[in-house]
């Protein structure tokens, strides 16, 4: 389970606050993956990577009793001088997993040849998604955080290969997904949150939550 209880989170812009979240008090139970729409600007990634532990809440206490996931893409922790190689193990350790598995596992996904034996700062930006997907697919978490989808590559084979891999893992996981397109949710969820105003709206269907998504920002 994962649960925030009465959390805040805001910024200062330079000419106003921005509030993220309100006092919002969720859960998010296993087995029921959810999808949070919410657009542009309202916080999105900011959400998610207080979900993962990258960011604290100004007030309020966010729990976890399962392994929760770095946010899909994220590169921290990783470093640029280093190699894939490197990189892979060093990341292994840091969860407590088997350096072997998690370098094979990464080595194989990426398919970048000599390149996963290179320091991460020479590789492409699409070497980089390849990179920090296979990072997360070698690691096994409850549940998983996708902040807009999955990461953009140009390598059909490779998107082929590791969305499969994600899809047969999300069988017996959970996901918690954030994004400003409905349809982007489809794949993944059932039921939704619309976050707006600094508040969470929760809605049985992902139908009913659209309807509130699509009111609010084309109304």
């Amino acid at each position: 389970m994962l649960e925030f209880s009465n959390v805040s989170k805001s910024f200062w812009t330079g000419q106003q606050r921005k509030v993220i979240l309100d006092r919002a008090s969720f859960r998010v139970e296993l087995g029921n993956s959810l999808g949070i729409l919410a657009a542009n600007g309202t916080g999105k990634t900011t959400l998610i990577n207080m979900m993962a532990g990258l960011e604290k809440p100004d007030e309020g206490e966010i729990r976890k009793n399962c392994r929760v996931s770095f946010p899909l893409g994220f590169m921290g922790g990783v470093v640029p001088k280093h190699t894939g190689m490197e990189n892979a193990r060093f990341i292994a350790r840091l969860y407590g997993l088997d350096p072997d598995y998690v370098e094979a596992f990464s080595r194989w996904i990426c398919d970048i040849d000599e390149y996963f034996d290179m320091p991460v700062a020479t590789y492409s930006q699409g070497m980089k998604a390849r990179f920090s997907f296979s990072l997360m697919l070698a690691m096994d978490f409850d549940i998983y955080l996708i902040d807009e989808g999955m990461p953009s590559t140009t390598d059909v084979e490779f998107n082929r290969k590791a969305g499969e891999i994600l899809q047969e893992r999300l069988k017996t996981t959970t996901v918690v997904i954030v994004s400003h397109k409905p349809k982007v949710l489809e794949k993944f969820c059932r039921s939704a949150a619309v976050l707006r105003d600094g508040k969470l709206h929760f809605f049985d269907t992902l139908e009913e939550a659209r309807r509130l998504y699509d009111y609010e920002t084309q109304g």
